[in-house]
């Protein structure tokens, strides 16, 4: 995160996650599996630089309120995520049995089986799917701006609070409602 910065980092992550989910997707050899798992171990640097640059641009008063919902984000994505993996595999008529034992696994029989009988067109319809939705992130990911000010937002925040005070209020224009939250001299 360090050398190419925030939002590089999340661009890279998300790369490696379609690539991650389109080879899952396409698959069909076990080598491939351990192979897309190397690059999923890649793609996990996402929510590192997510947490990073929302913290970053985040006011301090507000850093428990964004990683709350980025957490319950990813709890959210974590708890239905399989349950709609799940529904995808039952409508592309993908089933999920364990390969009989065969001689080759027991080693009397000196012929691989390499060809599995598999009544879908594609292997992995859900995680092509997935890799889909991931696609969308990047979209969305490519418009995160490079550099934001603080101090710039910070006080057009504060402009925005003092300058708009309702017209029934008994507090004056320029006094802030909650005195605790203004920034005093020590």
């Amino acid at each position: 995160m360090r050398s190419i910065g925030n939002k590089n980092t999340i661009l890279l992550g998300l790369g490696f996650q379609i690539l991650q989910l389109a080879w899952y997707g396409f698959g069909s050899e076990p080598w491939m599996m351990w192979a897309a798992g190397a690059v999923a171990a890649m793609s996990s640097i996402t929510f590192p630089a997510v947490s990073a640059l929302v913290s970053r641009t985040a006011d301090a008063d507000q850093q428990g309120v964004v990683q709350g919902m980025i957490t319950g984000i990813r709890g959210l994505c974590n708890g239905l995520g399989p349950a709609l993996y799940g529904f995808i595999f039952y409508i592309f008529h993908v089933e999920l049995k364990e390969l009989p034992i065969t001689g080759t696994d027991l080693g009397t029989n000196t012929s691989p089986q390499h060809h599995f009988e598999q009544n879908s067109i594609i292997p992995g319809p859900p995680f092509l799917f997935g890799a889909c939705s991931v696609l969308l992130a990047l979209l969305v990911a490519l418009f995160i701006p490079e550099h934001t000010n603080l101090s710039l937002r910070s006080s057009s925040w504060r402009k925005h609070c003092g300058s708009h005070s309702h017209p029934h209020s008994t507090q004056a224009p320029g006094e802030a409602k909650e005195p605790l939250l203004q920034d005093t001299n020590v």
